[in-house]
């Protein structure tokens, strides 16, 4: 079974479109042997992709696929990992969240 677990509270795609900063980030997933680190806001049961902001090589908003981010391994088969203690939280609040993105408001 998948140690990507999805919070079931997480609205489907498109469900915060427009939102920017006020988007509610649901899930927080990360390499512990690197600085990867994806904030999902948004999820698509059916095809196991998520939406939200993705913080590595850069920082974007941009789709991932739970399936693909399941095979990867990092060094002593360390996997990505869902954090645990992470809180529903807007995605302005995130540390990570761009000045661009942290001052759109909702329309």
């Amino acid at each position: 079974m998948s140690g990507l677990s999805i919070p079931p509270e997480t609205p489907n795609l498109y469900a915060q479109d427009g939102k920017g900063g006020d988007a509610i980030v649901y899930a927080k997933y990360f390499t512990p042997w690197s600085g990867w680190t994806w904030y999902m806001t948004e999820y698509d049961p059916q095809e196991r992709t998520g939406f939200g902001l993705v913080v590595g090589m850069d920082t974007e908003l941009g789709y991932f696929s739970l399936d693909e981010m399941e095979e990867i391994s990092g060094p002593g088969g360390l996997k990505i990992e869902r954090d645990a203690y992470f809180e529903p939280t807007p995605l302005r609040a995130v540390d990570e969240c761009p000045a661009w993105l942290r001052n759109k408001r909702s329309k």
